[in-house]
């Protein structure tokens, strides 16, 4: 039998501090990360994703970070390919590659190795739920979703009107619900000698951390930073702009929100936002989760758990 390649993965909601861990447990174990955040990957684009800056990397290399214009179109089939090839590199370097971030999806693309290129789909379909999108708004359409596939409705957001109408769309095509294609994949045999770890906390502080960010994003200048996005091209049927404050920062100066509104909304589907996640992580398989108050918050303890798993999976740590 081949042996597989070691992989780490470290995910979580957002916010939770994924990041700091991250480079603590790559300076720890000779690793690189590889980004799995769908916003991170635009230049221009560092407030509102909450980007990490270069001086915070403490020398650790980073990947899938500034590869884009926000014009461009960033998708699962992408990231899978850049993805494959940082992992690729890094193993040629002689390193272990930990992929971080929020996105679950993204993150089985690459356990997996899910081959996206063969979904040829129905572009007359997609153009009539675009039309009923227009026409009748994203709840109604959500709940066209909900009512075919409620376990997909209740992992995706009203708003991510790609992802609504892929799933609508697969329903469509197959008759199957695109929730039960996922578990299929789900079921696949993972390509890597994987560790992939769950950093979860408690609820109300994971709440409060996003009513801080948020807070300190607007005093960062996300305002400023989405109006010269405005003036680089970029409008909200963009994919870029479908990211979490940028849509609603691009509805105030469209003067279609007050700011305050804007800020209360950034909050609140932030939350939400987070509570998917974690519904999402808690029917993946093979999941470690660390859960930070068990740890008493201590790093050391929660990276010495983490260690003893690679052990445990014969993961070197060299």
């Amino acid at each position: 039998m081949e042996k597989k390649s070691p992989l780490l993965v470290l995910t979580g909601p957002t916010s939770v501090g994924k990041t700091g861990l991250s480079i603590a447990l790559a300076k720890r174990v000779g690793g690189e990360i590889i980004s799995a955040d769908s916003m991170q990957v635009y230049r221009h684009m560092d407030i509102g994703s909450a980007k990490i800056r270069p001086e915070e990397m403490q020398g650790v290399p980073h990947h899938m970070i500034d590869i884009l214009e926000p014009t461009e179109c960033f998708n699962i089939t992408l990231f899978q390919q850049y993805a494959v090839r940082y992992i690729r590199e890094i193993y040629e370097r002689g390193h272990i590659p930990i992929v971080v971030g929020g996105t679950g999806f993204y993150i089985q693309s690459v356990l997996y190795g899910i081959d996206f290129t063969k979904e040829d789909g129905d572009g007359a379909y997609r153009d009539m739920i675009s039309r009923l999108w227009e026409e009748h708004g994203a709840d109604y359409v959500h709940g066209m979703l909900r009512a075919c596939d409620p376990v997909s409705a209740d992992t995706i957001h009203v708003n991510n009107k790609k992802r609504v109408i892929r799933a609508l769309e697969y329903y469509h095509l197959t008759g199957q619900r695109f929730s039960e294609h996922n578990e299929k994949e789900r079921a696949r045999e993972c390509k890597y000698n994987a560790c992939y770890f769950v950093l979860n906390d408690d609820r109300q502080r994971i709440y409060d951390t996003i009513d801080r960010r948020v807070d300190q994003m607007l005093a960062d200048g996300l305002v400023e930073e989405v109006k010269r996005l405005w003036q680089m091209g970029c409008r909200p049927d963009m994919v870029s702009m479908q990211g979490l404050g940028y849509q609603e920062i691009m509805a105030y100066l469209e003067g279609r929100l007050t700011l305050e509104r804007a800020v209360y909304l950034i909050k609140r589907d932030t939350r939400h936002f987070a509570k998917r996640q974690l519904t999402w992580f808690r029917r993946e398989r093979d999941v470690i989760w660390l859960e930070k108050k068990q740890f008493d918050y201590d790093e050391e303890r929660i990276l010495a758990c983490i260690q003893e798993n690679m052990r445990e999976k014969g993961i070197g740590m060299d």
